[in-house]
């Protein structure tokens, strides 16, 4: 049956579908070729910390909007309803606190990586721990970004699906590797439009095919799709209020405030201002795209009803359910299938070539550079741009594992969902509670990795060997924090409320970042006071964000210094001279300040002496504790 509604592209459809590929390599190869040519690895990888705040949000955005997210909104609205809308309720509070908590921090210390940080504050040991645990994470979910969209177009137009992974995978990778991270920023602003321009022309036909947006209304109604507030508190279920609202907050947080793809757009930003306000463009962008994605589940439903093209048999999962229904909507429209096809490998072609440019900044600055102290700045390029080849290549191979793995591939995505949590832990045990120290925050991040596989894996197991078959629905969950989420198999049941560990394995997959994240900082507080917490004096200024401080603020000062609360926020003027990263760019002949760092503190105000602004008299060991 699935072969009679087989649909095919049409020539015009091909031809957008290249464009978008063209223009994309197009922006890489400019970059490669104008400005500064992509030669020192500050302009390669932090795109000379010269960004504007429009592309710095539209490119946030664009590494959070993947191919997953466009095929998984539509298809999680038509099955369920549109409860997940509440996910924006978490949007205000999980981007609020990365602007005026993670962002001033990570700013200020003038960092290229975000796990820089987990040295200054802990220890090397700590910072190779985060950094490897990223890696990890990303490797596992580029492989899955490729091959997942690929697969629905394979399965709905006969589009050759390693074709389609090789153009991807490849052009990603070349702009990347010759554009740098300007490249990167510059790509996501124009397949952000497209991803925009292909949903909008699917709704705007597909509504106006039903009838108009009061008939598509009504039928969700009438279909129980429109769902109200649900404010159950229990965490096992899978989609409350409590869940989306609160639970999203630290899936955001995660995304938005310590993962180095992120954090990387942050810096690259001319002042922390700019970066802030990138922070902010977020959020009324973010709403729009949960918004169509919600429209278009409606649009869907009021098409096939309670008959989907799953349950006929035309598409075998959920995800190619929203291709099917979209080359059924523009069969007689040439050129907009190609569109949304064009807006669904934006979607993925933005989140590979973040992943490779993150990983490239992380594997460069927390593995090579520490160890390879002498090396010229344009040997440090030219490694750079091998990295994001070779991650490239990689992603390549993983995408070819995730073809092989069949039903394991939920697993995958589920264990690249489970590091979010305790990567976001062991950042907040950093910034908010002075007395964790190194031990207790590797302990920690341990506990909450073990914790948070324990769960996953105990829960995919458990669903698997349940005895009586209960009504399996694999529903590609929304990618909410693109680099955080997973996908998840919902188990439609009517079974009595499980116990024990069991209630621990039907935790609602939106709680297992607070989940993990809590265990990390109550795991490290316990091990830092057992192994002799750290004083104020002996932390590095900058790397704590005085929360407790203003919390409690009604205690007398001799409290406060003895809770280690007294410490503020370093002004900018401090941490600049107290920063010994990257405050001076590496050259051939040695060490030198950069002209770019005294144009900064002119934008931001800060005085400007006759003396030279870089302190390098502070070695990398003294941040070390």
């Amino acid at each position: 049956m699935g072969d009679v509604v087989q649909m095919h592209f049409s020539t015009v459809d091909y031809v957008i579908f290249a464009v978008l590929l063209v223009a994309s390599t197009g922006i890489g190869l400019y970059y490669a070729f104008s400005g500064g040519r992509q030669r020192t690895t500050q302009e390669f990888l932090l795109a000379d910390r010269s960004m504007r705040c429009l592309p710095v949000s539209l490119s946030l955005l664009a590494t959070f909007q993947s191919a997953v997210a466009i095929l998984g909104a539509p298809s999680e609205i038509y099955t369920h309803g549109t409860q997940y809308w509440f996910l924006g309720c978490s949007y205000f509070l999980g981007l609020l606190i990365p602007a005026h908590i993670f962002i001033p921090v990570f700013y200020r210390l003038r960092l290229s990586s975000a796990y820089e940080y987990l040295e200054l504050r802990f220890s090397q040991s700590v910072r190779i721990c985060g950094t490897v645990t990223f890696i990890f994470q990303m490797v596992i979910y580029m492989g899955v970004v490729l091959y997942a969209p690929a697969l629905a177009l394979n399965a709905v137009t006969g589009f050759d699906l390693w074709g389609a992974v090789l153009a991807m995978g490849l052009v990603s990778t070349l702009y990347t590797a010759l554009g740098g991270l300007k490249a990167v920023i510059w790509t996501d602003v124009f397949q952000t439009i497209v991803m925009f321009a292909g949903q909008l022309a699917v709704i705007v036909v597909g509504t106006h095919q039903a009838g108009g947006i009061a008939e598509v209304w009504r039928k969700a109604q009438n279909g129980s799709r429109i769902s109200g507030l649900d404010l159950n508190p229990d965490p096992l279920e899978r989609h409350t209020f409590w869940t989306l609202g609160v639970g999203g907050v630290f899936l955001m947080l995660a995304l938005y405030g310590v993962n180095q793809a992120q954090v990387q757009r942050y810096l690259s930003s001319r002042t922390e201002k700019e970066a802030i306000m990138s922070c902010y463009a977020v959020f009324p962008c973010q709403q729009i795209v949960l918004t169509l994605g919600c429209l278009m589940g409606l649009v869907m439903f009021a098409r096939y009803g309670e008959e989907s093209p799953l349950d006929k048999g035309y598409v075998k999962t959920n995800d190619q359910m929203v291709l099917y229904f979209v080359m059924d909507v523009l069969r007689d429209l040439p050129g907009l299938p190609g569109l949304f096809v064009a807006c669904l490998f934006s979607g993925a072609l933005s989140t590979i070539s973040s992943a490779f440019n993150s990983l490239a900044t992380v594997t460069m600055e927390d593995l090579i550079k520490p160890h390879v102290p002498v090396m010229t700045e344009a040997r440090a390029t030219l490694l750079s741009k091998m990295l994001a080849i070779g991650y490239g290549l990689v992603c390549l191979a993983m995408a070819y594992l995730a073809s092989l793995m069949g039903s394991v591939l939920q697993a995958a995505l589920s264990i690249f969902g489970m590091v979010g949590g305790p990567l976001l832990g062991v950042f907040c045990l950093g910034m908010f509670f002075p007395w964790a120290n190194s031990t207790g925050a590797l302990v920690g991040l341990a506990s909450g990795l073990v914790m948070a596989f324990w769960i996953g894996i105990g829960s995919f197991v458990s669903r698997m060997a349940t005895s009586a078959p209960p009504v399996i629905n694999a529903t590609i969950i929304p990618d909410v924090g693109n680099m955080t989420t997973a996908v998840m198999t919902t188990l439609i049941t009517t079974k009595p409320r499980p116990t024990g560990v069991q209630a621990l394995y039907s935790l609602s997959y939106m709680w297992y970042s607070a989940h993990n994240s809590t265990t990390v900082v109550v795991v490290g507080l316990l091990v830092s006071f057992l192994t002799g917490p750290w004083k104020e004096k002996d932390l590095n200024p900058g790397t704590i964000y005085p929360v407790l401080g203003n919390l409690l603020f009604f205690l007398p000062q001799r409290y406060k210094e003895k809770l280690c609360c007294v410490t503020p926020l370093e002004d900018k003027s401090k941490v600049l001279d107290h920063q010994p990263y990257q405050m001076a760019q590496k050259e051939i002949n040695g060490v030198a300040c950069t002209k770019e760092e005294d144009k900064i503190r002119e934008e931001e105000g800060v005085q400007i002496t006759a003396q030279p602004t870089c302190n390098l008299a502070h070695t990398v060991q003294e941040t070390a504790l």
